[in-house]
């Protein structure tokens, strides 16, 4: 196993959620110790990334000249944060190790100013955890609805309700132009004329594939590493690729499609293994899921939601926090995905509806039939 990082393998979805607000240890986050990788067998080659692969030769080259040879390769080298594009001396900051994380979380200091530039789910969680660390916080986002593209419009301004409801400022529908100077005294000036101070700005703009160090090897690039159904390379019968560097054919959904989420990545990998280690390739073909934590809601998204043109929503929309699921559907009915608030039986449900092909008829009458959860353990 060759990672880039000198850490040993970790979780990174509390990155942006408990562990950035110190709720969660470092010890928490560990997926594989020194010890485990030994009683497997696993041979860790940590702090030295890939710098090339050798298709024909079945070899993988290393930063430090080291070459290892290999039966099968799975290329898992992920994503980056897409880097800031201004130009500010310090104080600004992305989120994607936990190094990054460990320096954001000593940053937010309370009553600090915080600007976070990006509205999506990692701006929300980021602004979630700032304000419960006693910062002020604004999200700015060019987007009027930042969340509507993955939620729909509807859901997506209920979302943006959560800011206001916690006291986080929010310009939405408009960009940054600028961002200098250096933490303590950082001078953000809007796409419109508008300026604002910061102390500490978190940039939440999305994510770059990890996949400069393949090219000139013969693996095809567009949008990350392109692959058949079955996540093997296309052209490289021994070469697949897993998480947020793989875009493979789903037949499901007849595209090639990449995934950035965390649930993917462990079931792809999962899918992954199975192939390799039984000799029969196995298709992938997952209902995607993610799941989000902002302040006091769980959001949780199954399937496509944003391609569903019909909805119906299901639970308790007037409660705080809010205990709901809204379904999303084809105009002829088919489900096509659905989002939850604290309710995860619900998500339970829901997922199983959309893998199964339910109709929207028949997944409102089975998800009425659920009893919401007391609104005290919503949130958990």
């Amino acid at each position: 196993m060759v990672g880039e990082e000198p850490e040993l393998p970790y979780d990174k979805p509390p990155l942006s959620k408990q562990y950035l607000n110190k709720s969660m240890g470092s010890g928490d986050l560990l997926l594989l110790s020194r010890e485990e990788a030994e009683r497997e067998s696993i041979d860790l080659r940590l702090g030295v990334p890939a710098s090339a692969l050798e298709p024909e030769e079945r070899i993988v080259v290393l930063a430090d000249g080291s070459r290892i040879d290999y039966e099968n390769c799975v290329l898992a080298t992920g994503a980056s944060a897409r880097p800031s594009p201004w130009e500010a001396r310090s104080g600004v900051y992305l989120l994607r190790t936990r190094r990054d994380s460990d320096a954001l979380s000593e940053a937010l200091l309370p009553g600090r100013r915080v600007a976070v530039v990006g509205g999506g789910f990692i701006g929300a969680e980021v602004a979630s955890a700032a304000v419960a660390k006693g910062c002020d916080v604004v999200v700015i986002d060019p987007l009027q609805t930042p969340l509507a593209r993955v939620v729909g419009e509807e859901l997506g301004r209920r979302l943006v309700g959560l800011h206001a409801r916690h006291g986080v400022r929010t310009l939405f529908g408009v960009g940054v132009a600028q961002l200098s100077g250096s933490e303590g005294n950082l001078n953000i000036t809007l796409a419109d004329g508008a300026e604002l101070a910061a102390d500490v700005a978190v940039v939440g703009i999305g994510a770059v594939c990890n996949d400069a160090w393949l090219a000139g090897s013969g693996v095809p690039l567009d949008d990350g590493v392109v692959c058949d159904e079955f996540c093997r390379v296309e052209g490289l019968s021994s070469v697949y690729a897993s998480g947020d560097l793989a875009r493979w054919f789903h037949r499901r959904h007849q595209e090639l499609i990449r995934v950035e989420h965390w649930t993917n990545a462990v079931e792809q990998a999962a899918c992954v293994a199975r192939s390799i280690a039984s000799g029969t390739p196995v298709a992938y073909e997952p209902v995607e899921y993610v799941w989000s934590d902002q302040y006091d809601v769980r959001i949780q998204v199954v399937g496509r939601p944003a391609q569903g043109p019909r909805s119906e929503t299901i639970g308790d929309t007037s409660s705080v926090p809010e205990r709901m699921a809204v379904l999303y559907a084809t105009e002829g009915g088919e489900l096509t995905g659905a989002v939850t608030l604290n309710w995860p039986r619900a998500l339970v449900e829901c997922r199983r509806l959309v893998a199964s092909g339910a109709n929207l008829e028949a997944a409102v009458h089975r998800l009425s039939s659920l009893r919401l959860p007391p609104l005290e353990a919503a949130a958990h």
